[in-house]
């Protein structure tokens, strides 16, 4: 897909199971949204090449209205001069439902969103994360083949982001055969609600499996600090002498924080001093220089009460498994 001279989209495409939940993930600009969009339709590009089906129905050029499409917006998008109930019935008299059938299926669909009371209530009147959830029963009440979110919890603050980030995982198992995208910036969005998670870079796929995947088995650098943080080490470092691995000059060995153990000085593999001790509640984030690499510290994660907090400037030694390093492209 293109816009004049710049390629929004390249050599995408995959394939989503339905009862599948994606989360598109990513950096602003990367072409998540206008992925959504093109599956939405609307988008209408300089250049586009490719198709979408959609339960084997071709709809690269169907009209959005015609696509059976649920979607959820950042801004919510209700209408404020609507009740509760008419927002939720407002597609279903788009497509003139009789009036009994609409308000069987607004009513269930306000169940399913744990707001069964609030039919007569105005939008106004509720919290942002009630708003988020009336926008959601308006998405599902016409029965969408897919339902598309697009960053739906990034207006939240961060305890009702929680919580309406499991209310969403909850739905989705009591509605196993929806098949839903979601377009994220938030890592642990991905790591959480996700079946599978298509990380996108510069309009292309940078890598697509399940969160687990992503987290464990980095394709690149690139992939290792995008899912949470990543120490990237020249092989040498963690590697033996003698080790195949140890001449490795195209790929770094990547190893997560919480992987590290910190020992007393002589007790790992790798020994350094610590530059620094910052304390998160249940965990502690501890920066340790290297001295095989003195100019970038490692950072490792230790739970709370789990180890002493080592003091800044003390000698140590970190301690790893060897399942516990993944060799990636940088």
């Amino acid at each position: 897909m293109r816009f004049g001279e710049r390629t929004v989209l390249d050599d995408l495409s995959l394939k989503i199971e339905r009862g599948e939940f994606l989360t598109v993930l990513g950096r602003s600009g990367c072409g998540k949204t206008t992925l959504l969009r093109f599956i939405a339709g609307f988008v209408k590009a300089d250049a586009l090449a490719g198709k979408l089906s959609i339960a084997g129905r071709d709809l690269t050029h169907t009209a959005p209205h015609q696509r059976n499409l649920g979607l959820l917006f950042q801004s919510y998008a209700l209408f404020p001069h609507l009740s509760v109930f008419d927002n939720v019935a407002f597609g279903l008299r788009a497509r003139k439902l009789k009036s009994n059938e609409i308000a069987r299926r607004v009513a269930d669909a306000l169940k399913l969103v744990q707001l069964s009371d609030a039919g007569h209530v105005m939008p106004a009147q509720l919290s942002g994360g009630m708003q988020q959830r009336v926008a959601l029963a308006r998405a599902l009440v016409i029965e969408p083949d897919v339902l598309l979110l697009d960053e739906p919890l990034s207006a939240l603050d961060a305890n009702l982001r929680a919580s309406v980030r499991s209310e969403l995982k909850a739905l989705h198992e009591r509605l196993p055969n929806l098949t839903i995208v979601c377009v994220t910036h938030d890592q642990d969005d991905a790591l959480v609600l996700s079946d599978r998670t298509l990380l996108m870079r510069d309009g292309r796929i940078a890598q697509l499996g399940t969160p687990r995947q992503l987290y464990d088995t980095p394709n690149d650098g690139f992939v290792a600090r995008y899912l949470g943080a990543a120490n990237l080490l020249p092989p040498r470092i963690v590697y033996p002498v003698g080790d195949a691995r140890y001449e490795e000059r195209e790929r770094l060995a990547c190893i997560r924080p919480e992987r590290f153990t910190i020992v007393p000085l002589g007790g790992g593999q790798l020994h350094g001093t610590v530059a620094s001790v910052e304390w998160y509640g249940a965990a502690l984030s501890i920066s340790v220089t290297l001295d095989a690499m003195p100019n970038e510290p490692v950072l490792v994660t230790a739970q709370r009460g789990h180890h002493r907090m080592p003091d800044k400037g003390s000698r140590v030694s970190l301690r790893f498994e060897a399942d516990d390093v993944v060799l990636v492209r940088p």
